[in-house]
């Protein structure tokens, strides 16, 4: 058995910190991630060294007795053999693997489902951080060769959507690609889902092995900005022009909605820039309820004239003459 330099699996110094040690993994398990390169063999070899790696050094108990082990892991070794194996250590393990645009944990059965029956465990490994055994003996223990029934793993995808299609709920037929194998499904999209919400679609994720049930699917929106609304929360907000005469005198204006509608607001006398008016029930429906909407906020916009007629321009300059006599009074 031969010891395992984990910081240089890693590229990493012994000081590394959790956070220099993790961004190293997440670097180096994309790069060798068997879905990245598939069939090829020394990839799939380096993945599983950087996950052992990770799975040791990743955990600060772990990376302590690794750290402990030192030039003593032979005695260490030997313990483990005669029955004692290293106080912490643990049958099994856990792989972080990135999944979907996270992370997400493997077992050892799942490792050996994806790999095969190769074990993806280095004896270093199982001595010091995994009960001793040796490879035989976990193949004996195990009954390597026979297939585990094990759930198929989630699958995510990423869609962007429009905020009209956030609003009302849309249906979007997506083509994956699992194993191999090409599908299609239809996934129902529910009114009033938000930036990063995941909608669920059950049993349409990675088949199960041996007759296990398949995983889900899980679709993360991402909504593409509008030009003319802006969402927050349940609540969106708009913008309205209204000439300066609707401003000063008072009127109506006409204001767009995501439900197809234009809504009548009344501006009331002297309305200044900038005010903004709620109009209740009118934003985002709530998941689940479509009838509860929050509110929808428009703020206004006075349009100053950009050009003036001689008629328009002797109004102005009899308003001004109003305004400087009614000051000169009041002084």
């Amino acid at each position: 058995m031969d010891f395992k330099d984990y910081y240089s699996t890693l590229g990493v110094a012994k000081t590394a910190t959790q956070k220099e040690l993790k961004q190293a993994y997440r670097k180096l398990a994309r790069k060798h991630h068997p879905d990245v390169n598939p069939g090829d063999k020394s990839a799939e070899a380096r993945f599983k060294e950087i996950n052992e790696a990770y799975e040791v050094l990743g955990d600060p108990e772990k990376r302590k007795k690794y750290d402990e082990l030192g030039a003593n892991w032979r005695m260490y070794e030997q313990a483990a053999a005669g029955g004692a194996p290293p106080r912490g250590g643990q049958p099994g393990g856990a792989w972080n693997v990135p999944f979907g645009g996270g992370f997400r944990t493997m077992s050892e059965e799942e490792m050996q489902e994806m790999f095969g029956d190769a074990d993806p465990f280095s004896d270093f490994f199982h001595t010091f951080f995994g009960g001793g055994a040796s490879t035989q003996e976990r193949g004996a223990r195990t009954g390597s060769g026979r297939s585990r029934a094990r759930k198929g793993r989630d699958v995510e995808h990423e869609l962007e959507l429009g905020l009209e299609d956030a609003y009302h709920g849309a249906t979007r037929r997506l083509a994956i690609k699992l194993d191999g194998h090409a599908r299609t499904v239809d996934m129902r999209i529910p009114p009033g889902v938000g930036d990063g919400s995941r909608v669920r679609l059950t049993g349409e994720g990675e088949h199960g092995a041996a007759g296990a049930q398949s995983g889900d699917l899980y679709l993360r929106i991402r909504l593409a900005p509008h030009p003319k609304f802006e969402r927050k929360g349940r609540d969106l907000y708009t913008r309205v022009a209204i000439p300066l005469t609707t401003a000063v005198l008072g009127g109506e204006a006409e204001v767009p909605t995501l439900s197809g509608k234009s809504l009548r607001l009344k501006i009331p006398t002297a309305t200044q820039n900038a005010q903004v008016f709620r109009l209740k029930g009118h934003g985002m429906p709530t998941i689940g309820k479509p009838d509860e909407h929050g509110d929808l906020y428009a703020t206004v916009d006075v349009q100053l004239p950009r050009q003036l007629s001689p008629e328009e321009r002797a109004h102005y300059e009899a308003l001004q003459k109003l305004e400087r006599g009614t000051k000169h009074s009041a002084a």
